[in-house]
C-alpha cells in the first residue's frame, strides 16, 4: 500500500465520517513505516488536503461543470483533491508523477472512467493554473485560503479584512515546534547547550525563559532527551497560561478538563514535585496520555481522577489554585488541527453554556485568597472576555487580576492573557486570572 492510497482512505474517512485526522494519522502511519513508504508525504497530503479542500473545491469547479461538481461523489472529489494538492503544493513531486500516480490510483479503486475523468481535470488545471478569485472580501478569503465563509465573516466583523487575511495565511503554514524545559530534570541553558552540541537548532522564546522554538522537529522528537523527560512539546501560549497561574511549591491545585496534560505537567514541574495536582478529565484515552507524560517526565505529584469534571467532589473551597482549561471552538489552533476549521461553528451555543457552567462549578473549589484561572485556545470574544465579564457579574467574591503582573505585557490585553498567532508566532489563546477576595 503506497502513501497516496493510504492518504485517500484516511481523507475519505475524515470527510465522510468526521473522524479526527490526528487519531487516524497515528494509527495508519504505522502501516506505512512497516512498508517503507513515506510517512512525511502521507502526513503532508492528509493534513494539506483537509485544510485546503475549500480552495480546491473552488478551483476544481472551474475545470468541471460547477453544478455537477457540487454533487459529485465524495470518493471522486477526494481523488481529485489528492492530485490537485500535489500539483499546487508538493514541489518535491514532478507534475507528471503527481498526475500519473493519482490517475492509476483512481483507476484501480474507482474504475477506468473515473480515472480518465481525474486525468482530464488535472491536466486542464496543469495547462491553465491561473485562478481568478471573487472580489467580495468574505468569498475571496474563504476560497483563496480555504475556510468556511461563516468563519471568515465572523473574523472580518471582529478584526477587519487585513487581520483576517493574516490569520488565514498563518493557519495554512506548517506550525512551528515549541518545546518546554522540564525544570525538575534540567535547566534551559543546559538543554540549549546539549542540543547545540548535536547541531539541533533551538531559539529562545520571548514569551518564557522555559520555552524554545525549533525548525528541527524530527531530530528533537527522535533524540533521547525527549524519551528521558528533559523536555515536552507544548505551544508557548499554553505555557503562558500556567505562568499566569503562577503555582507555588507545596500548594494544592485542581486542574479540571486536564487531559492530555500539557498544562497539568507544567504545573507539576513548577511545584518541583511537591504539593499536589489533582487532574480531572472524563476521557480515559486522554488520561492515559497524561499518565504517560507524567511518567516520562518523572512527575510524582499528580493525582489522576477519571471522571466528569462536573461530578468531581466533594465540593469544597480546598485548593490554592484551580485551572479551568475549558472546551472551546479552537479558533486559535487551526494550524495544528486540520479538520477543525470545518467544524468550528458546530454546537457553539452549547459550548458557551458549558464554559459558563464550568467557571461557576470550579469557583466552588477555590480557597479564600486563592486563584481561579480560566483559559481557552480560541480568540472568540463570546468564549473569552464575555465569559469573564459575565462571571464577575455573577460572582462578587472574585476579582480580575492584571495578567501583566505575571507574564510579558505584550501577551496581554485589558488585564487578560491574549495571544494572536500572526503577531506572536504561537497559537491563539486566552486566559484570565481571578482571585477570590471573600
Amino acid at each position: 500500500m503506497n502513501f497516496r492510497q493510504e492518504a485517500y482512505s484516511t481523507i475519505l474517512k475524515v470527510l465522510k465520517d468526521h473522524d479526527f485526522s490526528d487519531t487516524l494519522l497515528q494509527q495508519r502511519a504505522k502501516k506505512l513505516k512497516q512498508s517503507d513508504e513515506s510517512v512525511a508525504l502521507f502526513y503532508t497530503l492528509v493534513k494539506g488536503v483537509i485544510k485546503m479542500k475549500g480552495k480546491m473545491d473552488y478551483i476544481l469547479s472551474k475545470f468541471t461543470d460547477e453544478k455537477k461538481f457540487a454533487v459529485t461523489d465524495l470518493k471522486i472529489k477526494t481523488m481529485l483533491y489528492i492530485g490537485l494538492y500535489q500539483l499546487i503544493y508538493l514541489d518535491s513531486i514532478p507534475d507528471h508523477a503527481s498526475i500519473n500516480e493519482t490517475v492509476d490510483l483512481a483507476k484501480s479503486i474507482l474504475g477506468n472512467s473515473v480515472g480518465d475523468f481525474v486525468n482530464a481535470v488535472l491536466r486542464s488545471y496543469q495547462r491553465n493554473p491561473e485562478i481568478e478569485y471573487p472580489t467580495d472580501p468574505v468569498k475571496r478569503i474563504a476560497t483563496e485560503h480555504s475556510y468556511p465563509e461563516e468563519l471568515v465573516r465572523d473574523w472580518i466583523t471582529l478584526w477587519g479584512e487585513e487581520d483576517t487575511e493574516y490569520l488565514a495565511i498563518f493557519f495554512n503554514e506548517n506550525p512551528q515546534l515549541h518545546i518546554r524545559v522540564n525544570a525538575t530534570a534540567t535547566t534551559a541553558p543546559k538543554l540549549l547547550s546539549y542540543f547545540e552540541k548535536r547541531s539541533i537548532e533551538l531559539h529562545p522564546s520571548p514569551a518564557s525563559k522555559m520555552m524554545f522554538t525549533s525548525p528541527d522537529a524530527d531530530k528533537l522528537l527522535n533524540d533521547v532527551a525527549f524519551s528521558e523527560g528533559y523536555f515536552s512539546i507544548q505551544d508557548s501560549s499554553a505555557a503562558l497560561v500556567v505562568e499566569l497561574m503562577d503555582p507555588k511549591q507545596e500548594e494544592s491545585i485542581l486542574d479540571l478538563f486536564a487531559a492530555p496534560g500539557g498544562k497539568c505537567t507544567y504545573i507539576a514541574e513548577r511545584l518541583a514535585n511537591t504539593g499536589e495536582v489533582v487532574a480531572v478529565d472524563k476521557i480515559p484515552n486522554k488520561m492515559k496520555l497524561l499518565k504517560q507524560a507524567a511518567d516520562r517526565l518523572q512527575l510524582t505529584n499528580i493525582q489522576l481522577v477519571t471522571t466528569d469534571a462536573f461530578k468531581y467532589g466533594p465540593v469544597a473551597p480546598a485548593f490554592h489554585r484551580v485551572l479551568v482549561d475549558a472546551p472551546c471552538s479552537g479558533w486559535g489552533v487551526l494550524s495544528r488541527k486540520a479538520d477543525l476549521r470545518w467544524q468550528v461553528h458546530q454546537n457553539l451555543p452549547e459550548l458557551v453554556k458549558l464554559q459558563e457552567k464550568a467557571l461557576d462549578y470550579a469557583a466552588n473549589f477555590v480557597a479564600p485568597e486563592g486563584v481561579l484561572v480560566y483559559s481557552t485556545c480560541t480568540m472568540n470574544p463570546n468564549e473569552n472576555e464575555k465569559q469573564i465579564e459575565n462571571f464577575l457579574k455573577r460572582n462578587k467574591s472574585f476579582e480580575l487580576v492584571d495578567a501583566a503582573k505575571y507574564i510579558p505585557a505584550e501577551y496581554t490585553e485589558n488585564g487578560c492573557m491574549k495571544t494572536v498567532p500572526f503577531r506572536h508566532n504561537m497559537d491563539g489563546a486566552f486566559a484570565a486570572r481571578l482571585k477570590r477576595i471573600k
